[in-house]
């Protein structure tokens, strides 16, 4: 079953910001993932959201593989580079059968 990572995500540092999306991209796509939306400013229809955040969502084809990406060595540097880079939610969720 898909599993999904979840992202809402606020850019601190743009340059930082676009080198871990490049290392991103690259783990993600070693790990079978897609992305399925990718920094689209998302239309609140019910509560609050802040404009200045971006929304990412990538499909993984199970919950093993999404945990694996995690914590593998391909996305260390760009997990690295987020702290300084970025400001963010990350979620993890499964897939309706």
């Amino acid at each position: 079953m898909s599993v999904y990572v979840i992202s809402e995500v606020e850019i601190l540092d743009e340059t930082a910001a676009q080198r871990y999306r490049e290392l991103a991209q690259a783990s993600i796509t070693g790990y079978q993932g897609r992305y399925i939306v990718r920094g689209a400013a998302p239309d609140a229809l019910e509560g609050d959201f802040d404009e200045r955040k971006r929304v990412v969502l990538v499909e993984f084809p199970d919950r093993e593989t999404a945990e694996r990406w995690y914590a593998s060595a391909e996305y260390a540097e760009a997990l690295e580079l987020s702290k300084t880079a970025l400001r963010r939610r990350l979620l993890l969720v499964d897939g309706v059968a």
